[in-house]
């Protein structure tokens, strides 16, 4: 694999992400580290800050609580929004949820995620959790540390508008997972919880776990218990997935919050 990528004489951030990756997978963090660092402060940075987590956990680098935070950069806020309006919720999207199977390329594995914005749907019971989740979205960012313009979530404007690169429903049934992932092309990033099983086993969200293709031994930062009516929030470019559950309902609207005007 070495050779093939040592022939490729232009070094296209396509190609540097799956040398990061090779190294990762092979055990060597530090190669793996040099290749991912060269693109930071590039148009392709913030698709590598994940992977210089990945690295600086490895290597145990302190870097790591820089970028991913420590305190962790995450939060959730119990939203108030009565029973009767996470029913008309959880009706609403149940009835766009009309995929037989997951799109390909998600990180859904066992049922199905929307395929339009959802935020632009014009049932009210969308509007109004929009409304509530965006209140909590602008709590989220007052309460981030002080800028520092060189980080992928503290060096962005903090006083505009919030707008959503992307919002979606995600539908689970039992043994329905995410696959880990990031969201790059967003800011900040989200879950909020409209129905879950009626068990203790609802399919936490796991924070910080590196994508099981790569074998790492590296464990996930923080879990998050799911609470129906709870929105869960933190960095774009983290590593993030939902854990399998036995059996049930997993009912959610996820949304990315779109990256400021510099």
């Amino acid at each position: 694999m070495a050779e093939l990528f040592a022939k490729a004489r232009t070094p296209l951030p396509g190609l540097d992400l799956a040398q990061v990756r090779h190294h990762l997978r092979g055990g060597h963090p530090a190669k793996a580290e040099a290749i991912a660092a060269r693109h930071i402060g590039g148009p392709a940075a913030r698709m590598l800050w994940p992977y210089l987590s990945l690295c600086w956990l490895m290597m145990g680098d302190a870097r790591v609580g820089w970028l991913d935070g420590d305190p962790l950069y995450s939060a959730t806020f119990d939203l108030d929004i009565s029973d009767a309006e996470l029913t008309a919720l959880a009706d609403v999207l149940r009835s766009l949820h009309r995929m037989k199977a997951p799109y390909p390329e998600q990180s859904v594995r066992g049922r199905t995620q929307t395929d339009r914005q959802l935020f632009f749907h014009p049932d009210p019971a969308i509007q109004a959790a929009r409304a509530k989740v965006s209140a909590a979205v602008a709590l989220y960012i007052e309460g981030l540390p002080k800028s520092d313009l060189t980080h992928p979530l503290r060096s962005l404007p903090r006083n505009q508008s919030i707008r959503c690169e992307g919002s979606w429903s995600v539908r689970l049934a039992g043994d329905g997972h995410h696959h880990s992932h990031t969201h790059v092309l967003g800011w900040i990033s989200s879950a909020l919880y409209v129905a879950l099983p009626d068990s203790d086993d609802t399919g936490n969200l796991a924070l910080g776990a590196p994508p099981p293709e790569l074998e790492l031994p590296l464990q996930p930062y923080r879990h998050f218990e799911p609470k129906v009516g709870r929105l869960a929030l933190f960095p774009s470019t983290m590593w993030h997935c939902t854990e399998p559950f036995a059996a049930g309902e997993r009912l959610t609207i996820a949304f990315d919050v779109k990256l400021p005007a510099a």
